[in-house]
């Protein structure tokens, strides 16, 4: 009967399978009962299963290589908003010390100046910070954060924020500003970080706000509501070149003081201000210093070598910044070898700084006596650069501290 004969055609396909060591899913059997008239089962192919092609060895893997140089050579800058001048900075710094795999500056847009503190603490990916000089005052006296001082330590000082007081006419100095309403513009910005600082460091007790400027300034023209406005930031500033202000509205003087290390002496002149600051006038002021400041990283980590090759190619390229032409002109006055007030330097730099100078002749300056006193290159690269920035714009009166410097150093060594 055919569905004995298919029965048995069935079995022996089984069979057949079996005796082929072929388990369910790994055969494919194709069984065709033959329904002739001579009745012979006629069992079809069993068919093998292809051999599976065995991976050719893998080479070495050219992208982990490239994506490791790639994150072992690159660091992270906090820069700062997009609108202001420590991106500027930032980016033309990466402009200059990329070197393709070997060095780049990776330029980061923060929330500002201020946080980027917090970004070179905790942040990953982040390597270094463009921060004020007075940022170390504010963090010395917050409880979880513990040796600041100690974790980051400076390169450079880059550029100068100018304090600016502007004030109503009835306020001739900052002695009458006790009591009153001064406005710092609104949180997070330079003023309302460091000038409470500075009024804190004055000794100077007022009621500090931290309105919109462009709110206070409106209202400082109506009434005395606000005695005076405080900016920190890079002159001449835009709001004080637009239009005419009324009779006895000034700026009033900042005396440099001791306790005033963070730092640095400043003026403002009628060059800078033309309608508010007579020619011939210079207005005695103090500058925040933006400092290119550093994580210090175990010397054992990459993370400190990345550092090292950053100062490396900075000691090296620098130059370039302040020689050639499309870079801000204030990378003209960063010195190296200039110190930064109550900042402690990056080792790497303090080891690379007295390496070049033991590597240059000593030279004999002339005191005003007519003595000689032996100073370094390095010494007077730093005398300079200190010069600039205490008289900017003034060629004699730095060419005067650069004297005093070294009559200075001719006492100190009789």
């Amino acid at each position: 009967m055919r569905w004995r004969r298919a029965l048995l055609a069935w079995g022996a396909a089984l069979l057949v399978g079996s005796l082929a060591g072929l388990g369910s899913g790994q055969t494919q059997t194709r069984l065709e009962a033959a329904g002739s008239d001579d009745g012979r089962v006629r069992i079809a192919q069993v068919q093998q299963p292809p051999r599976a092609r065995v991976a050719p060895r893998a080479r070495p893997d050219s992208e982990a290589r490239r994506k490791e140089a790639l994150n072992s050579n690159t660091v992270g800058l906090a820069a700062g908003r997009i609108e202001g001048a420590p991106l500027q900075f930032a980016a033309e710094l990466a402009r200059v010390l990329d070197d393709g795999d070997n060095m780049r500056v990776l330029p980061i847009v923060t929330r500002g100046i201020f946080d980027n503190v917090f970004d070179l603490l905790y942040l990953r990916g982040v390597d270094a910070a463009i921060v004020y000089g007075d940022v170390l005052e504010h963090f010395k006296k917050n409880p979880e954060i513990s040796g600041i001082s100690r974790r980051i330590n400076y390169l450079a000082s880059l550029f100068p924020s100018e304090l600016h007081i502007f004030v109503r006419p009835e306020i001739t100095s900052l002695k009458d500003l006790e009591g009153k309403t001064v406005n710092f513009n609104t949180e997070g910005t330079a003023a309302a970080y460091s000038g409470p600082i500075i009024f804190s460091r004055l000794g100077i007790k007022i009621d500090a706000k931290f309105d919109p400027h462009s709110v206070a300034m409106q209202e400082m023209r109506k009434s005395d509501k606000y005695a005076a406005t405080v900016w920190v930031s890079s002159k001449p500033l835009a709001p004080f070149l637009k239009g005419q202000w009324p009779e006895g509205f000034k700026f009033v003087p900042v005396p440099y003081a001791d306790n005033l290390e963070y730092y640095l002496p400043a003026y403002l002149e009628h060059e800078d201000y033309p309608g508010l600051i007579t020619k011939g006038q210079r207005i005695a002021t103090i500058a925040v210093p933006a400092v290119l400041a550093v994580y210090d990283w175990p010397a054992d980590t990459e993370r400190h070598r990345r550092m090292v090759r950053f100062v490396d190619y900075l000691f090296e390229r620098l130059p370039k910044l302040q020689q050639e032409p499309g870079y801000h002109k204030n990378w003209k006055d960063v010195n190296l070898a200039a110190a930064v007030p109550g900042w402690q330097r990056f080792k790497p730099l303090t080891d690379r700084l007295e390496k070049t100078e033991r590597a240059r002749p000593k030279v004999s300056a002339p005191s005003a006596s007519g003595a000689t006193a032996t100073t370094t290159a390095a010494q007077e690269e730093v005398a300079r650069g200190q010069a600039a920035r205490a008289a900017p714009g003034n060629a004699a009166e730095q060419e005067r501290l650069f004297r005093e410097f070294l009559e200075w150093r001719r006492r100190q060594q009789q």
